[in-house]
């Protein structure tokens, strides 16, 4: 009898973003599927704890930018404008004809501006990540090591460090990494130098030997101990240690939009782990549940995917 035609996991993924894509973001998914494609732009994430000083200097000579600082001074600014035109509305509705008054006036709606949550919630500016400009195809050298051999920066896709800076920690915060391997967010978490507590958790043993090899590839070793680094399944997060963290970064196995359409290996789209794929959401559900438990009254919880899948995030969260 004839075999049917093997069908690569990587076509079955984008078969699959072409009809469901398509109709989420319309117009937009051309764009979209062309950049899911493409050759992935990865963000150089400097080392705080190397004593290379020149890596900054030296990336900005390539004309790289550091999309943190430059992200929050737009946010900065823009704040500041609103601020401007909402002191001026006031000061066209005072009845008031003090100029001092005034001035007073617009002087406090600039300070309410400087301290607003979205300015407040920028993350540490110890953490630097560039990126070159769009359409530039550079690519990062790879890192080097220092003295005492740790390296001075880590290559990651740059969109990665968005749940990191989106979870706002704050000095001597208890933070949990929930989903942790292979470990780039725990470093990046390790670069603000103001967790009070830092625990590493994912639930394959594989990948949390992975997560071991890049804090000690970036780490010193008395900041490493500090980190606690388990293999529990997420999901039991809340029963082991329920209540003990400020801040919680549930990113949660998803099926990673990009490397299923561009490798092979280890693509969710394979036909043997369909059902583990149609099972993703119920797994995620699960992971943020035990996210929240493990959070303290008044704590953070930050939940993040690598998919555009509503059912992997809308309807997750709802």
């Amino acid at each position: 009898a004839a075999t049917a035609p093997r069908i690569p996991p990587t076509r079955l993924a984008l078969h699959h973003f072409d009809t469901n894509y398509s109709l989420q973001l319309r117009d937009l998914w051309p764009s979209v599927r062309a950049s899911l494609l493409c050759e992935q732009k990865y963000g150089a994430l400097l080392n705080n704890f190397s004593s290379v000083n020149h890596v900054a200097q030296e990336l900005e000579l390539l004309n790289a930018t550091d999309f943190v600082s430059k992200a929050s001074k737009k946010t900065q600014g823009s704040q500041r404008g609103a601020a401007v035109e909402e002191a001026e509305r006031r000061e066209c509705r005072s009845q008031d004809g003090s100029g001092e008054g005034r001035t007073v006036m617009q002087a406090e709606t600039m300070a309410r501006a400087e301290v607003s949550p979205p300015l407040r919630a920028c993350v540490s500016p110890n953490i630097k990540c560039y990126t070159f400009p769009r359409g530039d195809i550079t690519r990062f050298r790879p890192a080097r090591p220092d003295i005492l051999g740790l390296l001075d920066c880590y290559l990651m896709d740059a969109a990665s460090l968005l749940p990191v800076l989106a979870l706002s920690v704050q000095p001597d915060d208890f933070v949990l990494d929930l989903c942790a391997a292979p470990g780039g967010k725990t470093l990046a978490l390790l670069q603000t130098g103001i967790c009070g507590y830092l625990a590493a958790n994912d639930v394959s043993v594989s990948r949390t030997k992975r997560l071991h090899q890049i804090l000690h590839s970036y780490v010193p070793k008395e900041i490493r101990e500090t980190v606690s680094v388990t293999s529990y399944d997420g999901r039991d997060w809340g029963e082991l240690k329920g209540g003990t963290f400020h801040k919680v970064l549930v990113d949660v196995p998803c099926t990673t939009d990009r490397h299923s359409v561009m490798e092979e290996e280890n693509n969710i789209f394979h036909k043997r782990r369909t059902k583990e794929r149609q099972m993703l959401p119920m797994l995620q559900l699960q992971l943020l549940m035990a996210g929240i438990l493990a959070t303290k009254p008044g704590g953070e919880v930050v939940y993040s995917t690598c998919s555009l899948c509503p059912l992997q995030n809308e309807c997750v969260i709802e």
